[in-house]
């Protein structure tokens, strides 16, 4: 594979600027909390936590919608909240930064999914869940289309599945033939449940642990990896399969048997939280600046690398993209 250019790279960055993409999927509220450790609770042996910072970020399909709106693009987020504050904050996270709410969709009956995060030290020491897995009401599904339907300058449409009950086998297959009638890609960022739901889609996106557990088979070669992309491939009769590997990068597998193994451009890895989400918006934004396949993964990799090297879930910039390509040339 020949490398991305900084120039190439460059004109992809400033043809993706205010294009609109679609997220639909499973938002989440990322909640922080720091402080210090001095002392052993009197009441249990654990540590006790002096608060000294508090925040709140967009989290799961959120920030994908975040990261797209960092790389210059216009995200158009769907997805269900619950009518309470956690709700709210994300409603409010999302119009400080300038983005749409009109997709995002109220539903007295379920909370907001939270993951509220405890560090003592600078060290995680528990995490805190408050969701609702089960599926959403059904007449959600109308509602989402009806966004869609109305949505018609969207030039692509990511699905971030986190098995938290907003997808449905039912709404993805709409989805896909709604996508499909207007010639608009469609990226996917699977979990478990829905795993091979996703047929005819032009990008699936899994990561090792989701693919081996799919297809029921290590994938500890990379021969166990080249033949676990192409099944894929095969079985959801996809344009296009990347594979995440973690440190030990990417590998991409198109649909007329083209291979392209991409090495990891992380230096340092301080927080793997997020990053899935910043490969696929990078891949998303890529694409419909006219990437190809091979180019829009060699961004979204040095994307990963990046938010990999800080702590907590965090956007990807622009800037700081290039910046990473250019030294990756070095």
């Amino acid at each position: 594979m020949e490398s991305l250019t900084v120039e190439r790279a460059q004109e992809l960055l400033e043809r993706c600027r205010g294009r609109r993409v679609a997220v639909l999927g499973d938002i989440m509220l990322d909640r922080y909390f720091w402080g210090s450790v001095t002392r052993i609770s009197p009441e249990a042996p654990v540590p006790v936590v002096d608060l000294e910072e508090e925040q709140a970020r967009l989290g799961g399909a959120a920030n994908v919608a975040h990261n797209l709106h960092s790389l210059g693009l216009q995200p158009l987020l769907i997805g269900v909240i619950g009518d309470d504050a956690a709700g709210e904050l994300v409603r409010a996270l999302l119009e400080q930064l300038g983005c749409e709410t009109d997709g995002l969709l109220r539903d007295p009956s379920r909370p907001t999914t939270e993951k509220i995060r405890i560090l003592g030290n600078r060290q995680h020491l528990v995490r805190v869940d408050r969701e609702l897995r089960a599926p959403v009401n059904s007449t959600h599904a109308a509602r989402v289309l009806a966004v869609l339907e109305e949505a018609e300058d969207v030039e692509a449409l990511i699905f971030q599945d986190y098995n938290k009950g907003m997808l449905t086998p039912e709404l993805i297959g709409s989805v896909i033939a709604l996508m499909r009638r207007r010639g608009i890609p469609v990226l996917v960022d699977p979990k478990q449940e829905n795993f091979f739901a996703y047929t005819g889609v032009t990008l699936f996106k899994p990561n090792r642990r989701e693919a081996a557990q799919a297809l029921q088979m290590p994938l500890r070669t990379q021969e166990d990896i080249r033949r676990a992309a192409q099944q894929l491939q095969q079985r959801l009769r996809c344009h296009a399969v990347l594979l995440t590997l973690g440190e030990e990068g990417m590998f991409l597998w198109e649909a007329e048997g083209t291979e392209t193994y991409i090495p990891t451009q992380a230096r340092h890895v301080a927080d793997v939280s997020g990053a899935g989400d910043t490969v696929i918006a990078t891949v998303a934004a890529a694409l419909v600046a006219g990437a190809s396949f091979r180019e829009a993964a060699a961004l979204a990799n040095f994307a990963a690398g990046l938010v990999c090297a800080e702590p907590g879930v965090v956007p990807v910039r622009p800037e700081a993209l290039l910046e990473a390509v250019t030294h990756g040339r070095l």
